[in-house]
């Protein structure tokens, strides 16, 4: 009797806890689900034909009741300037996502994608145009590691940003479960502080972060100091306005004592000017934080342009003279569009997709 594809597991989709209890029901010893984590985790072996560990009988049982979920790798792309590499990843249902490795500085990072699309509509990312698809889940953000890993020369990585496309936060359970795993000494054993979470505002999860008990970095993209320059940009700040997500990630920072890092997109015209770092400088001042500014990378969905170096240094000249910790972050990957806000998905073939078929991420 052939068992339904409904009923076949993808054990990537299971925290280790999970994959012992699921292994206990099928009464196989739990044991058993370590040494499979190992070949996954530590020897980046996906077929369970080469867990030689493992007896002919029992890897023939977990071929009928497991799979390892690796997304079809479509394509690959490297910079010629930083050595990043893009990943187009196909996935069971055809869509794709697209995930970086960045080595640099002796730091072997990945940024990783939650979602196919976005719901959010950044008017600086193409995928507030494209709009959402669905959530990824937990196994197909864990692969993601997985796949990066293994472009990487010595197959480790160092740290993960959940900076790839789609919202984290609008897919907080199955982004949790996927930190929770990448973290376990079980799995890749990403200590906790080497990973970066994301978000554009949205102030009931960060408040929910903060209770989790998580040493995690995170990120917020703030983008403009006051509600008029924001919302211009990000229609998310009328529903969390820039006076509500301060106070929160003020909050966060009592709750848990850790900093937190404010993304800032310096668009020409836009959020780049003296008074608009003068109006950063005076709502962070005081605040246990750091700002990236981040010089816009362009998208042929939104017509602007970066700043000048020199407005860029002035920009960051202001917030220092604040004491408010400032760099400057140029993004890696121009070249191959892999850089911030201009990763892509597509839900066809890369060769037959149109450019309105594509999906930009919020990198």
């Amino acid at each position: 009797m052939t068992r339904s594809s409904s009923a076949i597991l993808n054990i990537l989709n299971l925290t280790p806890e999970e994959l012992r209890k699921k292994f206990t029901e099928l009464g196989i010893q739990s044991y058993r689900a370590s040494q499979v984590l190992g070949w996954i985790y530590e020897k980046g072996v996906y077929d369970f034909e080469r867990m030689t560990n493992l007896s002919v009988d029992l890897r023939q049982k977990l071929k009928e009741m497991f799979v390892i979920g690796i997304p079809q790798e479509a394509e690959r792309e490297s910079s010629g300037e930083d050595q990043s590499t893009k990943l187009l990843l196909k996935l069971s249902d055809g869509n794709f996502v697209e995930t970086v490795y960045i080595p640099r500085e002796g730091r072997r990072t990945v940024c990783v994608s939650s979602q196919v699309g976005c719901k959010f509509h950044c008017a600086f990312c193409a995928s507030g145009q494209a709009g959402f698809l669905r959530h990824l889940s937990m196994g197909e953000i864990v692969s993601q590691v997985l796949l990066a890993r293994d472009v990487s020369a010595d197959k480790k990585l160092t740290n993960i940003v959940f900076m790839g496309i789609g919202e984290p936060f609008d897919n907080y359970r199955e982004l949790l479960r996927a930190v929770r795993t990448l973290n376990s000494k079980e799995a890749l054993g990403i200590g906790a502080r080497k990973i970066t979470i994301s978000t554009s505002g949205i102030v009931p999860k960060i408040e929910a972060l903060g209770e989790e008990g998580l040493q995690v970095e995170l990120s917020v993209s703030l983008h403009g100091a006051t509600d008029t320059v924001r919302e211009s940009i990000m229609p998310v700040n009328r529903a969390y306005p820039v006076k509500t997500l301060i106070s929160t990630c003020k909050k966060y920072i009592k709750k848990t004592g850790r900093a937190i890092t404010f993304e800032y997109i310096l668009i020409k015209g836009i959020n780049a000017g003296e008074k608009d770092a003068r109006d950063l400088a005076k709502l962070l001042k005081g605040m246990l934080c750091k700002v990236n500014l981040i010089p816009y990378n362009p998208i042929k969905e939104f017509e602007h342009e970066a700043p000048t170096y020199p407005e860029i240094v002035r920009f960051q000249q202001i917030l220092q003279a604040a004491e408010i910790k400032t760099t400057v972050r140029f993004s890696k990957g121009r070249d191959i569009q892999a850089a911030c806000g201009q990763l892509r998905s597509v839900t066809c073939h890369p060769e037959q997709a149109s450019d309105s078929e594509r999906v930009e991420g919020s990198g």
